[in-house]
């Protein structure tokens, strides 16, 4: 089967899919990580948001979101539910969210974790004490929910401390109340500028240390950090730098392979939106790291790689445009549409160069499905088929 795929400046290409991968299905999750996808949420197309009505509230999917879970479920992974790729900050409002967080953790068959932040507040906050309270409001939700709480980066903390001690002020009132053990979340300005500077200084070094020194201060709160820089010399160095007991969770979506594989010293475990797109590869992947056969676990993951980078390149944020596309391909939801409108956000260059990529990965469920639904768009686009 051929696919004439589109070239930045005009040219098209010929594309030859390859016969589908038959992925295996694991009987529970994997034994040797941690290992949570962060799920996207699927636009209702008869909502206005879809189609990029700002400031409209996210019409949702009911059916195709959860639907998407369970298959993440199916493959042995846990869902990180209502985090960045579920488009916060992006389009999905605090109302969406709260329900989202609420109909998932409900139906979940496996591990769950779920973002608590601060932006239901309105613009810039008044006073530490109000990103306190709204830390506190949406981790009652969280909590009540039954789900593991993540405390997403707050742009509202980023635009309002003065420096270390602020961060180090919010965070330690609000883990001195929590149910039991949060995962902490180390956001990159690459993934959202308005949180350059986190943790009270530009300089990473210094960050690093107000990081640690909350962590130690609170350990017996803190399961895990994770950390979405993309710069794996930094995560290693923090990995080993953290108090037993305190997990490392990889954001980074460059260098997954290595990290969680690991080494002598220790690995990361996993919370990644790449996962959500390389599903069955990441289950694949991480079955074969339980048997200790690490030949078997880069074959699964070393192709999903070059699919990865491309999805997260630059700009960074937009990488949740590939994860709603990679699901439609597959079947996942009915349309290629998003709250806010976002599946605008890429190029159809930029589109096609993820469906090579995803095919040459065995991604594809049913490959003739999804080039048809390619053909489908770029004709939209105006790319003769």
């Amino acid at each position: 089967m051929i696919v004439k795929l589109p070239l930045p400046g005009g040219a098209v290409r010929e594309h030859a899919l390859r016969e589908p991968v038959a992925w295996p299905k694991p009987a529970g999750p994997p034994r040797c990580r941690i290992a949570y996808a962060a799920a996207h949420v699927v636009a209702d197309p008869a909502g206005a948001t879809g189609f990029g009505d700002a400031g409209a509230p996210a019409a949702i999917d009911w059916d195709a979101t959860l639907a998407f879970r369970d298959h993440l479920f199916s493959y042995g992974l846990g869902v990180a539910e209502a985090m960045d790729t579920a488009q916060r900050n992006m389009g999905l409002d605090w109302a969406a969210t709260r329900e989202l967080i609420r109909r998932s953790a409900r139906q979940a068959s496996g591990r769950i974790c779920a973002g608590a932040g601060t932006d239901q507040l309105p613009g810039r906050a008044r006073s530490l004490a109000e990103i306190t309270a709204a830390y506190e409001e949406q981790l009652d939700v969280v909590e009540d929910a039954g789900a593991v709480p993540v405390l997403m980066a707050s742009r509202q903390l980023a635009a309002l401390a003065r420096g270390p001690e602020d961060y180090l002020a919010v965070y330690g009132e609000v883990l001195a109340q929590v149910r039991g053990p949060v995962i902490l979340h180390w956001l990159g300005e690459m993934f959202d500028p308005l949180l350059a500077g986190y943790w009270g200084a530009p300089d990473r070094a210094a960050a690093t240390e107000t990081v640690l020194e909350l962590i130690r201060e609170h350990a017996a709160a803190i399961d895990g950090i994770k950390v979405s820089l993309l710069d794996i010399e930094h995560e290693i160095a923090l990995r080993r730098a953290l108090p037993a007991g305190v997990r490392l969770y990889t954001g980074d979506d460059f260098h997954y392979p290595e990290l969680i594989e690991g080494d002598a010293t220790g690995h990361s475990d996993a919370l990644l939106g790449a996962f959500a797109a390389i599903a069955p590869a990441a289950s694949a992947a991480l079955a074969a790291l339980d048997r200790d056969d690490h030949d078997a676990y880069a074959a699964a993951l070393g192709p999903t790689v070059a699919l990865s980078r491309h999805v997260f390149a630059a700009p960074t944020q937009h990488y949740k445009t590939g994860i709603a596309f990679l699901a439609w391909l597959s079947g996942h939801q009915p349309g290629f549409v998003m709250v806010g409108g976002l599946q605008g956000a890429r190029s159809l260059p930029h589109l096609a160069e993820t469906f090579r990529l995803a095919d040459e990965a065995g991604l594809f469920p049913d490959p003739p499905l999804a080039a048809a639904r390619l053909r489908a768009l770029l004709t939209v686009g105006g790319v003769d088929q």
